[in-house]
């Protein structure tokens, strides 16, 4: 069985992506680990994503999956379960199944955020 693992950035999948979530303008995103590693099969992804100013990723929920968002860098607006949220450098959130969230970047700054999908369980 095999217990650890390096993943190399540029064997890392990136690109751009264009109203993510019917979001404004376009994300720059790192798929830093995509489920397939060895260990934790809940693990559904981490990204590594950048937001421009005055990009955002729209509302949304996902059922059956949890959601972290670590601001790296940056700050914007966090919107949870209806409600907006400023959020800055070394803050996190999480969502749970079933809870909505967006993020906007409303600064002249890029935001960078760490997203991490976890398979929340349920049907």
């Amino acid at each position: 069985m095999q217990t650890a693992f390096l993943r190399k950035k540029s064997d890392m999948p990136a690109g751009g992506l264009d109203h993510c979530h019917d979001g404004r303008g376009s994300i720059h995103w790192i798929g830093v680990l995509d489920g397939e590693h060895p260990g934790d099969e809940r693990l559904r992804f981490i990204h590594d994503d950048i937001l421009p100013p005055g990009a955002s990723i729209g509302i949304h929920r996902h059922m059956h999956d949890q959601e972290y968002y670590y601001i790296v860098s940056g700050s914007g607006v966090m919107t949870l379960d209806g409600q907006e949220h400023e959020v800055e450098a070394g803050d996190i959130t999480a969502v749970l199944p079933g809870g909505s969230h967006g993020l906007a970047n409303h600064s002249d700054d890029d935001l960078r955020v760490i997203v991490i999908s976890v398979a929340g369980g349920g049907s």
